[in-house]
């Protein structure tokens, strides 16, 4: 039972349908039901909101189509939890990022369960037992219930209906092939027969229907079937019948004894198809079967598997030329796992037999394999004594490929260093295929050997539980989901991490999930709990064969960069922490790159796995020393602040600059030359200056961690990042606090009362405004003061103190207008003309508004020029003049969309759906909110729930012109 979905089942492989216990749930309208097809289909990897529309509507989508996916996933999460408490998080279908996952186990979805069953039975063909691989086949056929995804619209279920009508109709195949092996082919012939009657033109249906009546002592009939298909085959296609075909029609012609059917079950595994491979005359290679065994656990990774078989062919035969496949990743990914199990899985491909050696390319232990090594170590394999090989590398090779000419041969080479390692082994004719895996990118294979690259990265979070259950059993990390999904977090979804701790978990079955997830919380920061019996399952010195590779600037960098806490990070930010220019860093980001130890998620933007940098941070503070550690940790700190300043300058033009201190030596902070590319850093780099403050406070930067918030103020504000903003402000305040100084806390108190005061906390807003004050006055900052009264006057404006809300804003104007700050004055004046209109002082409000704007306008201002054209449209609506009102609104709009003012954006739609609605047109205002809610859910603001308010009333009202219901 899945600890996400309890005892929910789905099915798509036939209508799609969700079942809880014996009761079919109603899933809403086709479109609402395509939603959660998208997602199921996924299999536990998150679908964003741009893929789901191109899902369900394809390059036409409707407008607001954001607004109704998530109207229609709301509805899903309550058909699918309908006794979910609103205040937890939801289980099955998952928000992730700007998209969304379902989580079910694998057993929940039919689709997995004959995924399954096709793999075990695979298994079972290959280890002779056929009856039990027929037997499996059977029960995977048997999940179906009629066309895929019946009734779902959209272009991906169009889509995935064709690939899934493929997968049966191959699995039926492999089934009919299973039978007449079997000797079952008496039973099997008039399925047959209508299978090539609806399908004329897949030959190997005509070969297994031609080969079971034949069998079955129907020759004549055998060779009419063949007829038929070959004039199928002209007439629609010009083509004639393949070459497998032609030689099944030559030998029952000459009724070769050898198709007869078996006398006994035979006992070695078959290859894919029915017809027998003859070697070459004369050939007395041997046929090795050196495959490691498969991992009986193995689980998922069905994207990658997809990925590999479309490098061969569709109808099951061996490929026409040499087949090259590169599996790269880090360390513990799981790269050999996925070789093995999909060379198990196509072993019967390649008659010839299966080479495999590990190279030893990065293991310290022992020294790597020689080309020469290797290829003498598989002409051994061959069947070539000894004092056969050649001396020289060249005459060896080329005895290799000779015996391999005209021979399928499956090849996986196994941890290579390089391609210079690989090449000697590779096959000169066509026919093979080779499977190469290595920790480094094999980018020279992929050049000049036209190698197909895959990099592995780490499991999704499904995959990830469905590996615990499979290695636990199901029972024990249902029984304790939370401490699963910690386990899973804390392992950071690496595969061999996850299976060191499982088998830990095993080994010590009376012990909770909740202990072992403790014992791995009170070792973050430590690979202590992830050391294995022995070298290969010890994570420690697994990433460390990959390390000991670096050259001497790489390693130094993997060691600076376990000291960065961010998500990321760009090559500007990786060379202030190194200290180096950004030319320079980029040859050992690259090496990192390919050495799987750093994964370039974007262009320019790199990544560690979170073990990787646990395993940095210990490298670096066994190599660095405490100076060297901290310069690091303050020059990229540095770098952040510096670089945020510059952006503050373009963002929020007129309003006073937070004083700095000089960059330190090595640190090359960004300048910017528009207010967009300003806005597009800070958005890019959010996550990195969010974890910059919290960082800066936790070593001890006390200038960094308050001054980072103070000079990110306008870009919270405009995108309405709120809870990041609380969260910084408040960390920089205790920091600030902490170092006791004055401007910083004064400073502080201000930001985390605008941020409260965005949030509507507005009591705790006044009480930190007033706080400020104080502090303002402590060391005579006038401009300081100004400001936080200011504030309070638009605190008692939100809460309808409009008396008090007038009598702030006027002392706020007096002191900015003796200062000379026409920042303050603007804003001064745009708060009081808001604070007249609520108190229906129209000719005031129009008079302080135009005031406002003539201000705003000269200081350059833009960002409150559209709040104030978004008041005087509110006077003029209250007012009646709905023409003037939309006016206002509309230019508004181009102002707030001008500066990347979200909120702004939202608000104002807002207020010009109202406008729309009050002038006689709902459906002018139905677009407007869901704009409107558009926005406000892209970042979860509180005022969503006001425009789905007014969007219900709007639903549930006649209008003068709707339809009669």
């Amino acid at each position: 039972m899945s600890v996400y979905a309890n005892s929910l089942r789905f099915t798509v492989l036939g209508p799609l349908r969700a079942v809880r216990g014996e009761q079919e749930l109603d899933l809403g309208s086709p479109q609402q039901r395509a939603v959660l097809a998208a997602l199921l289909l996924r299999r536990g990897r998150p679908l964003t909101l741009g893929e789901l529309v191109d899902a369900v509507w394809g390059e036409e989508p409707p407008p607001a189509a954001v607004s109704v996916l998530r109207t229609y996933v709301s509805r899903l999460r309550k058909i699918l939890e309908p006794e979910r408490d609103p205040a937890e998080p939801p289980r099955v279908i998952v928000s992730v990022g700007d998209g969304y996952l379902v989580r079910v186990a694998e057993d929940s979805l039919d689709l997995a369960v004959f995924e399954r069953r096709i793999e075990e039975a695979k298994k079972l063909r290959v280890d002779g037992d056929l009856p039990g691989a027929a037997s499996l086949l059977h029960s995977a056929l048997g999940r179906w219930q009629g066309t895929a995804l019946a009734g779902i619209p959209g272009p991906l279920a169009a889509s995935e209906r064709t690939w899934l009508a493929e997968e049966r109709l191959t699995t039926l195949e492999t089934r009919l092939d299973l039978d007449i092996e079997l000797g079952r082919h008496v039973e099997i012939v008039s399925e047959l027969f209508s299978l090539t009657h609806r399908h004329p033109l897949r030959e190997r249906l005509s070969r297994l229907l031609m080969l079971a009546l034949y069998r079955g002592g129907r020759q004549a009939e055998a060779l009419a079937a063949y007829r038929r298909a070959r004039a199928d085959l002209v007439a629609e296609l010009g083509i004639e019948p393949g070459l497998e075909l032609q030689r099944l029609h030559d030998r029952i012609l000459a009724a070769d004894a050898s198709l007869a059917a078996p006398a006994t079950r035979p006992s070695a595994a078959p290859a894919t198809d029915t017809a027998v491979h003859t070697p070459a005359d004369g050939d007395h290679v041997a046929r090795p079967a050196q495959l490691p065994a498969d991992l009986p656990t193995f689980i998922g990774r069905r994207a990658e598997l997809d990925s590999v078989r479309a490098l061969l062919p569709a109808d099951g035969q061996s490929p026409g030329t040499v087949v090259i496949s590169a599996i790269g990743g880090m360390g513990g990914v799981g790269k050999t796992t996925l070789a093995v199990h999909w060379a198990h899985e196509i072993a019967g491909r390649f008659p010839d037999g299966q080479l495999y050696i590990n190279l030893r390319g990065f293991d310290p232990t022992e020294r790597r394999t020689a080309p020469d090594e290797a290829v003498r170590i598989f002409l051994g394999a061959l069947g070539v004594p000894p004092l056969r090989i050649p001396a020289g590398l060249d005459a060896q090779v080329a005895l290799y490929r000779s015996l391999l000419a005209r021979r399928k041969v499956l090849i996986l080479l196994d941890n290579a260093r390089d391609a210079d390692q690989v090449r000697p082994l590779l096959p000169g004719s066509p026919g093979s295929l080779v499977i190469v895996t290595s920790r480094s990118r094999l980018a020279g294979l992929v050049a000049a050997e036209g190698a197909h690259p895959l990099t592995l990265d780490q499991l999704s979070s499904a995959e990830a539980h469905d590996l615990l259950a499979r290695r636990l059993g199901a029972e024990r990390p249902a029984a304790e989901p939370d401490a699963a999904a910690e386990i899973v977090a804390h392992c950071g979804r690496l595969p061999l991490a996850l299976a060191i701790v499982a088998a830990h978990a095993a080994v010590n079955p009376h012990f909770p999930l909740s202990a072992i997830a403790e014992e791995l919380r009170e070792s973050h920061g430590s690979l202590d709990m992830f050391a294995g019996g022995d070298l290969g399952t010890d994570l420690r010195a697994v990433f460390s064969w990959s390390y000991q590779a670096l050259s001497a600037p790489a390693a130094r960098l993997f060691r600076l960069l376990g000291l960065d806490c961010g998500p990321d990070i760009s090559v500007p930010a990786a060379a202030a922490l190194a200290g180096l220019t950004p030319r320079e860093t980029r040859a050992p980001l690259l090496e990192l790159t390919r050495a799987h130890l750093l994964t370039e998620r974007f262009p320019g933007r790199y990544a560690l796995h979170d073990l990787l940098r646990v395993y940095a941070a210990e490298r670096a503070a066994i190599e660095e020393s405490t100076r060297e550690r901290d310069r690091a940790v303050e020059r990229l700190l540095a770098w952040y602040l510096h670089t945020t300043d510059a952006a503050y300058a373009h963002i929020t033009p007129q309003r006073p600059r937070i004083p700095l201190e000089p960059p330190p030596d090595g640190c090359r902070p960004l300048g910017f030359s528009s207010h967009d590319q300003a806005l597009d850093w800070c958005e890019t780099e959010r996550p990195n200056l969010v974890n910059a403050v919290h960082r800066a406070a936790e070593c001890g930067q006390w200038g960094i961690a308050w001054r980072l918030p103070a000079a990110l103020w306008g870009f919270f504000y405009l995108r309405s990042h709120l809870h990041d903003w609380l969260g910084s402000a408040r960390t920089g305040l205790a920091a600030a606090r902490t170092a006791q100084d004055r401007r910083g806390v004064a400073q502080s108190l201000a930001d985390t009362a605008a941020a409260l005061r965005s949030l509507g906390r507005y009591d705790e807003a006044a009480a930190h405004f007033r706080d400020a004050m104080t502090a303002y006055r402590e060391f005579g900052d006038l401009l300081g003061r100004s400001h936080a009264m200011t504030n309070l006057g638009d605190i008692c404006l939100q809460v309808g103190r409009l008396d008090k809300a007038v009598e702030y804003t006027r002392r706020g104007l007096v002191l900015d207008r003796f200062l000379g700050s026409t920042w303050g004055e603007g804003i001064g004046l745009s708060n009081l003309g808001d604070a007249y209109q609520r108190q229906g002082r129209f000719d005031e409000a129009v008079a302080c508004l135009e005031q406002a704007l003539t201000v705003l306008r000269a200081d350059g201002n833009r960002w409150v020029e559209g709040v104030t054209l978004d008041i005087l449209g509110t006077v003029y609506q209250r007012l009646r003049r709905y023409d003037d009102a939309l006016a206002h609104y509309h230019r508004a709009l181009e102002t707030h969309r001008d500066i990347g003012n979200r909120w702004g954006e939202g608000h104002t739609l807002g207020n010009f759906g109202d406008v729309q609605l009050a002038a006689g047109d709902p459906e002018a205002a139905r677009v407007s909110w869901d704009q409107a809610l558009a926005i406000f859910a892209e970042f979860d603001h509180q005022d969503a729930e006001k425009i789905r308010a007014r969007l219900g009333r709007l639903a549930d009202t006649p209008h003068e012109g709707a339809p009669p219901a």
